[in-house]
């Protein structure tokens, strides 16, 4: 079979694994419907399977919907008006019907029936003529993509249905949700798997140093979970953590862009800092890419295809103040104020310079011609965006070193954490405390979608302070004149105060109607 008829059978297969997702997430194809006997048959047939797990439609409606809505607005690093499912996150008062919440849920577990699909089918139909390196290989990546997915429903829901066999819910299609120590443990365990077969280098594709990193996220965040909101994290998952991240820091090879800007530009898609990016083609259509620029706060000029932005993002106040005491190069590249000038938007126009009051930057990639993509549209953008960078596993490893102190002026941590703070321009500093680590963390990875994680992973061993983080928030917009004189905003809607049920979405409630099991309690789940 030549490649193109391979591909197109690949997207088919992808197609029709994915078919049913539209309503519920038990509503899955069994394997039995799809012809794959001719699929399957060589390593390059495992590659285009594969491929088909980093972006397209599976990812298209969480990136466009939650990625920054959840990460960013429901954090209070950011704010949409005129959205009334966003204005939802931004007050605390998610309702089991928020469009958001939903979409967040099932993109996860369209993410999960695909892994799990493709996963079946190389252990199934794959021959042993395939060298036994490359089959498990494919199924590293599919398991590193679960992983994540798993992950994120963690966090966002903790107790939630493991689903490892799309193929059986056919026959019983009500399950019980499962521990949310058990869901972090089946994330891991995928990840051990994935940083054991993955190849050292793969670009474009996540590597054994993606898996590393990532176990050392879910190992750091997991590590909190027997506190029960109030006491020392288990030493044993953060010395698995420091482990993990160590392995990436000092034998990955890897460093940072020396440019932090440069991070966020399509001609370093897929660069030596991302660990795992979401894979992007021009020309999609409507929730099919990488729909980010919708979010620009820019006019025609700045467009892919001569239609502006409609959805401003904007940095909120509290957001702004961050960036204080000379962050001005992350500012600058993470969000825009007035007088702003990039010259890599309309490049060819003599660049760009942002007269509204402030806006998104990050994400906001410009024209077809500054990213040499003629296929380009608003609803397509060609920038890979990293979902896990180098700079975060430096600041994991800072983190897990420092483990359950208050402070550390370990000299392993002071090296990588420093490593970020001066690139971003600023002095290194001679120890390290908690709060400091907490506040690089946000300004680094702002409009990356992680600030919300970061709340949720501190709730879990100090509740309290996350809820107080919370409510002293200055959650509202602001303005930023030509003089530089800036001018807090009325607040967008009455914000209900966070409390200990603020850091769990409920169940949605189309799935609740689907399965009433969702609400009784969860078991464990049978490793």
């Amino acid at each position: 079979m030549k490649i193109k008829n391979k591909l197109a059978a690949a997207l088919l297969f992808a197609g029709a694994c994915m078919a049913g997702c539209s309503e519920s997430f038990l509503d899955r194809p069994p394997l039995s419907q799809i012809s794959a006997d001719n699929f399957y048959q060589t390593t390059n047939d495992l590659r285009l399977a594969t491929a088909a797990l980093y972006g397209g439609k599976p990812w298209a409606e969480w990136n466009y919907t939650c990625y920054l809505p959840i990460g960013e607005v429901l954090s209070g690093n950011m704010a949409v008006n005129y959205w009334g499912d966003a204005v939802q996150l931004h007050t605390f008062s998610v309702s089991g019907s928020n469009e958001i919440m939903i979409a967040s849920w099932k993109s996860m577990y369209k993410i999960i029936a695909h892994c799990n699909v493709t996963i079946k089918a190389i252990q199934e139909k794959a021959p042993a003529s395939i060298p036994e390196k490359d089959r498990n290989a494919a199924i590293a990546e599919a398991k590193f993509l679960r992983a994540y997915a798993y992950y994120k429903l963690a966090l966002q829901w903790r107790d939630v249905p493991i689903i490892e066999d799309n193929t059986k819910l056919i026959n019983s299609p009500l399950v019980y949700r499962n521990n949310v120590e058990d869901v972090y443990r089946f994330a891991a365990n995928d990840l051990l798997f994935a940083a054991k077969h993955l190849p050292a280098k793969d670009a474009g594709r996540v590597s054994t140093w993606s898996a590393q990193g990532m176990l050392a996220k879910v190992y750091l965040t997991w590590a909190g979970l027997d506190a029960k909101g109030n006491g020392p994290r288990n030493q044993a998952l953060l010395d698995s953590a420091k482990l993990h991240a160590g392995n990436v820091c000092k034998q990955s090879g890897l460093s940072l862009l020396p440019n932090y800007a440069d991070i966020f530009k399509t001609q370093f898609n897929d660069n030596q800092e991302s660990l795992f990016a979401l894979q992007w083609a021009a020309g999609a259509g409507w929730l099919e890419g990488n729909m980010l620029q919708i979010y620009s706060p820019g006019g025609a000029e700045i467009s892919a295809a001569g239609q502006a932005g409609w959805f401003a993002i904007s940095p909120t106040y509290d957001l702004y103040k961050q960036y204080q005491g000379g962050d001005s190069l992350r500012r600058k590249a993470t969000f825009m104020l007035k007088g702003d000038y990039y010259p890599e938007l309309n490049a060819a126009g003599g660049g760009y310079k942002f007269n509204g009051n402030t806006g998104l930057k990050k994400h906001i990639i410009g024209t077809r011609v500054d990213n040499s993509a003629p296929t380009m549209s608003l609803t397509s953008s060609t920038e890979h965006n990293a979902l896990l960078r180098l700079a975060e596993v430096y600041l994991i490893y800072a983190e897990a070193v420092m483990g359950n102190n208050t402070s550390t002026t370990n000299a392993d941590a002071l090296l990588y954490f420093n490593k970020v703070r001066t690139r971003a321009g600023l002095a290194p500093v001679t120890s390290l405390d908690a709060e400091t680590l907490f506040r690089e963390r946000r300004v680094e990875l702002a409009a990356e979608g992680h600030f919300w994680e970061d709340l949720v992973r501190l709730s879990y061993y100090n509740e309290p302070k996350a809820i107080k983080k919370l409510n002293e928030q200055e959650r509202i917009l602001f303005t930023y004149d030509d003089k530089g004189v800036v001018t807090k905003g009325d607040a967008l809607a009455a914000i209900t105060p966070a409390n200990t049920t603020t850091f769990k979405f409920p169940i949605p409630s189309p799935e609740v109607t689907a399965n009433p099991k969702l609400l009784e309690a969860p078991v464990p789940y049978p490793f």
